[in-house]
């Protein structure tokens, strides 16, 4: 695209906002070079990136990124033989740790799914020994430490040494000849060690002189007593040198060996934090991902500005590219034409460049080979050009390149020249772009253009509402309605003689009247659908809860019905098998008896067959097969089973069965027995292996006497505290310590308005010196 489009849309002040949210310089060079692509599959690709960025910030709140540096400059170095120094081998163990703690923060998150960014952050090498290597050579700020070698550990053991004995003899020169020095003060010269003696004792000092004061009365002197330690001092020095440059070639020939690798994690950081910026400018913008095409269809509901701040912007939905492929925009100054203009070229770039965009979920955007814009006032002194010739110049350009792959927005089509012609040319124009199938949106304000939609296929009338009671323009978008001239109107309200009005209505010819009134007639019939719309949606909301409210209490009908038709079935089979006992022993009775009853054996059989077949036929419901499977209220409950009581409307967990349909549950720390009709099932933590639920108390509860917060977000840290005092009460423990860092102290009062709700917990307070101070909250329990 031409580069021109970046600036007039203002793209670049999206580049801008997105360089400011980068973690390092690799993700700034990656933002730079951000431009719009046309490929819809790499197009989609980017925007899977910046959604699973969202997500994981959404989930998260951050990204470590922390200590990442563009080391491609010394890797290059290394290659090539040079030594890199102390600081540049810092930074590449920095990335390298930068590396190894992002890999590590994305492989602990079990949700979302990021197939993407798993796949780059795989492909990550930690080199933990090169990293080791280097922390172990060189301190945070850069030094080279003694450990490094046992070489230099031996020469700085040594030059301590040396400048120890040094010192001692300057001391007592000092002490033994004060009066021939200027100050009783050892000081350094040329790296030496020298003492401030007058000029006039020059001689009785003896020794090399290295420096002067600016009168010339004081002269720094060697003394000679030193000079030998002095000698042997600065050829220690040498030899650290040399050890230390030894060191780090080793260190540089380590990290040129890793050249592959680190040159493979520096591009993929760069990569992951250029994705990261472009997810945290969604959240910054409440953007969503829209659905990408490639037919030329725009749809945005509720679209802003993305530059504009949200509280000081009206949304507006605009469609273009099935029903019609050009919008003809009318309506008063300062109205927002050019905003809502602005905003769906710039809203294009972005989506094309795999940034999401502010408005609703469902938006669908297109891809463009070129998106031009004629906006703004192109008037050039220079070159001795008006305002139109100006506009006409860049016309012409974009008319020479236009078809069905281009966005085409005017601003202010014809203006400039005769209203007449004006408005003539600006009815061409726009035919010409429309056969060309490419797809515009023009702001005017001729009024000939305002039945020009009405006349031409593809092509739709829209207008920015204005107030005329407030005499302000409300910004809002109609799509379907042009402008309406409200010159009459405003006149009348700021108190223009009616006579005059009226004067100025007879000078108005018959079409425009009609053009007028038609638009009003738009207008009033636009605003009834709106309120009709609104509604019928209420009615649909409400008509939608009444059915879902009608659907719970035909479900609660039929269970009670159930449990109704259960109970009397159990009454009557109990009654029955009563009566059937009572039956068999007076059968049994009577049969003992036959000797003196005259009944046959066939008559007792026939008999007992008549007293079965008397026994009614139960009508017990046969699930079907979908029905077969236990419902959260008849499934079965096992021990450490999660389940809802539903008297409290509390989550509890099963701890034992004490009866055919009772149990023992835990709520929060309080035990209670339950009855199974009460008890909703949730979730099952095993279903393998069923081990009993022991209550553990003492010591031998597996539960520590220290909980620690430190990098847990506030919500989860909360919930994490209040299970673990549970557990700590369990195990029967009088105090616990509570690590949550000190920060910026949200956690630590956090705790504290914890502990004093908490009825088993009897007093907070901070840690002591050896404790961790106020870093960490001692609680002592009940």
């Amino acid at each position: 695209m031409n580069e021109r489009i970046f600036k007039v849309l203002e793209f670049d002040k999206i580049i801008q906002r997105l360089n400011q949210l980068t973690a390092s310089s690799l993700g700034e060079e990656k933002t730079r070079r951000l431009k719009p692509l046309t490929d819809l599959n790499e197009v989609e690709k980017n925007h899977l990136e910046t959604d699973e960025a969202v997500s994981v910030l959404r989930l998260k709140g951050h990204i470590p990124l922390g200590g990442i540096v563009d080391i491609k400059p010394m890797i290059k170095r290394a290659v090539i033989g040079g030594i890199l120094n102390a600081n540049e081998c810092l930074d590449v163990a920095g990335t390298i740790y930068g590396g190894r703690q992002l890999k590590l923060f994305i492989e602990q998150m079990e949700e979302p799914e990021l197939p993407i960014i798993r796949e780059m952050i795989d492909a990550i090498v930690t080199l933990p020994e090169l990293e080791r290597m280097i922390k172990n050579a060189i301190d945070d700020h850069g030094h080279v430490m003694d450990g490094a070698s046992d070489q230099l550990r031996s020469l700085r053991s040594r030059i301590r040494s040396n400048q120890s004995r040094i010192r001692d003899r300057m001391d007592n020169i000092t002490k033994s000849k004060s009066k021939m020095l200027s100050d009783t003060i050892v000081t350094i010269r040329n790296d030496r060690f020298v003492l401030p003696v007058k000029q006039e004792y020059r001689m009785a000092i003896g020794g090399i002189v290295h420096d002067q004061s600016a009168s010339g009365q004081t002269l720094f002197m060697e003394p000679q007593a030193v000079v030998e330690l002095n000698n042997e001092l600065q050829s220690l020095r040498v030899k650290e040198k040399q050890e230390v440059e030894k060191i780090l070639r080793d260190l540089t020939i380590a990290i040129a060996e890793q050249e592959e690798q680190l040159s493979s994690n520096v591009e993929i950081l760069g990569s992951v934090d250029f994705i990261f910026a472009r997810g945290k400018l969604s959240e910054q913008m409440k953007a969503r991902k829209p659905k990408m095409n490639d037919q030329g269809i725009i749809k945005m509901m509720q679209a802003r500005h993305p530059l504009l701040n949200e509280d000081e912007v009206v949304a507006n939905d605009i469609e273009l590219g099935e029903s019609y492929t050009s919008i003809v925009i009318t309506g008063p100054n300062t109205g927002g034409k050019t905003v809502t203009l602005k905003m769906v070229g710039l809203c294009t770039l972005m989506a094309q460049s795999g940034l999401q965009i502010p408005a609703q979920d469902g938006c669908q955007l297109s891809l463009f080979n070129e998106v031009y814009a004629d906006i703004g006032d192109e008037q050039s002194i220079e070159q001795s050009l008006s305002t139109f010739s100006s506009h006409m110049t860049n016309i012409v350009k974009i008319l020479k390149e236009v078809d069905e792959k281009t966005l085409v927005l005017f601003d202010e089509l014809g203006a400039g020249t005769d209203p007449q012609e004006g408005a003539a040319l600006a009815m061409s124009i726009l035919d010409y772009v429309v056969d060309k199938k490419a797809r515009v949106i023009a702001t005017t304000h001729y009024p000939e253009l305002k039945a020009y939609g009405y006349n031409r296929e593809n092509v739709v009338n829209a207008s920015v509402e204005f107030d005329i009671q407030t005499l302000k323009p409300t910004y809002r978008l109609l799509i379907g309605v042009p402008g309406r001239s409200n010159a009459f109107e405003i006149s009348r309200r700021l108190g223009l003689d009616e006579a005059v009005i009226a004067q100025a209505k007879m000078q108005v010819g018959t079409d425009s009247k009609d053009v007028e009134n038609m638009i009003a007639s738009l207008e009033a019939s636009r605003r009834g659908a709106d309120n009709d719309y609104v509604e019928a949606h209420q009615i649909l909301e409400e008509a939608e809860y009444l059915r879902n409210e009608l659907k719970d209490q035909l479900d609660k009908l039929d269970q009670k019905k159930e449990m109704v038709l259960k109970k009397a079935e159990e009454k009557a089979e109990k009654a029955l098998a009563k009566a059937k006992e009572e039956a068999e022993q007076i059968v049994n009775e009577l049969k003992s008896r036959k000797e003196d009853i005259n009944f046959k054996d066939h008559e007792w059989i026939e008999t007992k067959k008549l007293l079965e077949e008397s026994q009614p036929k139960l009508t017990k419901k046969t699930p079907d097969k979908a029905e077969t499977a236990p419902t959260p209220k008849t499934k079965e409950l096992k021990v450490g089973d999660e389940v809802k009581l539903l008297s409290l409307d509390q989550k509890a967990t099963i701890l034992e069965k004490t009866g055919k349909n009772e149990f023992q549950i835990q709520v929060g720390i309080m035990k209670m027995k339950a009855k199974r009709k009460d008890l909703l099932f949730l979730n099952r933590t095993q279903d393998k292996i069923e081990q009993p639920l022991t209550t553990m108390r003492g010591q031998a509860y597996h539960v520590k006497p220290e909980l620690d917060l430190r990098g847990e977000r506030y919500e989860d840290a909360l919930q994490q505290l209040e299970k673990y005092i549970d557990d700590a009460i369990l195990a029967n423990y009088t105090t616990v310590s509570i690590i949550h860092g000190k920060g910026t102290g949200a956690l630590r009062q956090g705790v504290k308005t914890f502990a004093r709700k908490h009825s088993r917990i009897n007093a907070a307070k901070d840690g002591g010196m050896n404790e961790g101070g106020s870093g960490v909250t001692v609680l002592e329990l009940k």
